[in-house]
């Protein structure tokens, strides 16, 4: 937590060896998330460039509390502007598509991560099983594996067990003020 906090704060100030060693130190993963995700190394240090930018804002106007850890936080946000990106280059002849200016779409950018933050917190609130089953469910786990891994006595006890914890996080997340925030916007 220590690096995340030197890196939080020479980001805050701008300092540019900070910059410089959060560069050396996570655009590589982000490069190949990028480069297996149909883009280029432009496209990855765009996003890499635009998150920094993101991050700093954010910095500016609150203060930033990360749950995880500085590399994870920059990550998702670099996934986050690497699959808006992606939308917005799935052309079909018969949708016209708005070209969006940069504030807006860091506006859009910056409403996602507080969304993503939000649920992350909410989730953190879970019980530990709920937590579980939800990251198995959202992983891509089947159900048949679900059941074998709690014990459940049938697919359909897991379904109901996954149907709770949803209802319990989704109740969770409407019931903060935050949520009521983002909805508006």
């Amino acid at each position: 937590m220590l690096n995340d906090d030197h890196f939080i704060e020479g980001l805050r100030s701008g300092e540019k060896t900070v910059l410089q060693e959060i560069y050396n130190q996570f655009f590589a993963k982000v490069k190949t998330f990028v480069l297996q995700n149909k883009g280029s190394l432009s496209d990855a240090e765009d996003v890499f460039h635009n998150a920094l930018i993101q991050l700093y804002i954010r910095l500016k106007k609150r203060e930033l509390v990360i749950k995880s850890s500085f590399e994870a936080y920059l990550f998702t946000t670099c996934k986050n502007l690497w699959r808006r990106e992606l939308n917005k280059k799935r052309v079909t002849k018969s949708k016209v598509v708005e070209l969006e200016d940069k504030e807006t779409e860091n506006a859009f950018a910056l409403l996602e991560q507080e969304q993503w933050e939000l649920y992350i917190k909410k989730f953190q609130l879970l019980s530990e099983n709920c937590r579980k089953v939800l990251t198995l469910l959202f992983n891509g786990t089947s159900y048949d594996e679900i059941v074998d891994t709690f014990s459940y006595s049938s697919k359909v006890v897991a379904r109901q067990r996954v149907f709770k914890c949803k209802a319990k996080l989704t109740k969770l997340i409407q019931e903060d003020a935050a949520f009521s925030k983002i909805k508006k916007l």
